[in-house]
């Protein structure tokens, strides 16, 4: 996956460069794009031997040619491993189904009719969201989405804050004062940006860390992403958000690893309160 997005994201850079405006970073590329931060990098390191890019002599990204003429319009297709739309709707609504505790299995006649697909094709993508933790699969049976409780929400967020303050401790040689700024810059009021975590994560450049996120976090991270905006808590967390940018910007370590600790423990009440809304609207 990581070589076809590279090759997206270096061939559209190519042809439809950002507005002068825009910040020529590695996070905001990887916003814009949608993705993590590898596939960025292996399209600027290609963008930079080809000579479009460039690092200035305080390390930030420029073209190396005007690239603000105008340019005939085109659109380099995505690469078909990119998530599709029928995707990021049916892992919406199994999220919300392990939410509600509905416990039902899934009908693939009706998601087949529903999205238009294949069962084939709807059967990669369910086996996609297993391996990620969104549903389950009992034999004979068929699949059903993932139960979930506040027990397991309290193991994961352990275990989360261990991983994620080593994370933090291992990226901190690598961490890029103009891309903490952009991710502070992102989080405002009660826009909600958590591509600080994401960050951390690559930054660790730690192999183990990233599977051990992609394989047991992603369902979590769509959990607490939906969270936040459900229960209005996005300024809060955007704030907590900036305290711990403030601290890595300032290059305080142990002010940093405090605030991020106590901004995943609080990741639970956010889940309680949802689970709390969701029971009262079931009465």
């Amino acid at each position: 996956m990581s070589k076809n997005l590279s090759q997206f994201i270096s061939e559209d850079l190519r042809a439809n460069p950002p507005p002068r405006q825009a910040p020529l970073t590695l996070a905001a590329l990887a916003t814009h794009y949608q993705v993590s931060l590898t596939p960025v990098r292996q399209a600027v390191r290609e963008l930079i031997a080809a000579g479009v890019l460039e690092k200035s002599a305080t390390g930030r990204l420029r073209y190396r040619t005007t690239p603000h003429t105008p340019l005939p319009p085109t659109r380099v297709p995505l690469p078909p491993s990119l998530p599709r739309a029928w995707e990021d709707e049916l892992r919406r609504s199994i999220l919300q189904r392990s939410l509600r505790g509905d416990r039902e299995f899934l009908r693939e006649e009706a998601l087949s009719e529903h999205f238009a697909i294949g069962r084939t094709v709807l059967r990669q993508a369910l086996h996609r969201l297993a391996g990620q933790g969104f549903v389950e699969h009992v034999p004979r049976c068929g699949w059903r989405a993932r139960e979930l409780t506040l027990t397991e929400v309290d193991d994961w967020l352990r275990v989360r804050e261990r991983l994620e303050l080593l994370a933090l401790e291992l990226a901190w040689p690598r961490l890029d004062p103009p891309t903490l700024t952009h991710l502070r810059d992102g989080n405002v009021g009660a826009r909600l940006d958590n591509d600080l975590h994401r960050y951390l994560i690559e930054c660790a450049d730690s192999p183990l860390l990233r599977t051990l996120f992609a394989q047991h976090g992603a369902y979590f991270a769509a959990l607490f992403d939906h969270a936040a905006p459900e229960t209005r808590m996005e300024e809060a967390m955007a704030a907590q958000h900036r305290a711990i940018l403030d601290a890595l910007i300032e290059r305080d370590l142990d002010r940093a690893s405090a605030t991020l600790a106590a901004h995943i423990r609080a990741q639970r009440r956010i889940i309680e309160k949802l689970l709390r809304q969701l029971r009262n609207d079931q009465k």
